[in-house]
């Protein structure tokens, strides 16, 4: 009887073992969640000189709405706007807000 019991126990032993090591499906699905957007908008003086530039509040307000604190987000609109690379350059601009968003981006 207990020889019976022993392969009984072992049977079951391999048939749930059997069923556990079925291969199992991975899915991935990629997916946007949050958008953020940010409107890169400087005033500039009507010099080359970075003199009166500074960021728009049209400028603040996006980066407020895409997770920045105000302070964080005047501090990045200030670096943005004030770098002489960017002076009559847009695009430049652009990048640079591409880059501060990758190397900090909001909470």
């Amino acid at each position: 009887m207990f020889k019976t019991l022993a392969s009984a126990v072992v049977g079951g032993a391999l048939l749930l073992g059997g069923t556990q090591s079925a291969s199992a499906t991975t899915y991935e699905y990629r997916m946007v969640v949050n958008t953020v957007q940010v409107t890169v908008s400087c005033f500039r003086g009507p010099f080359s000189e970075v003199i009166w530039d500074r960021p728009n509040p049209v400028f603040i307000d996006s980066l407020v709405n895409a997770g920045y604190t105000f302070p964080e987000a005047h501090a990045i609109g200030e670096r943005v706007c004030r770098d002489p690379s960017t002076v009559d350059r847009p695009d430049a601009a652009v990048q640079v807000m591409y880059r501060i968003f990758a190397e900090n981006p909001p909470r």
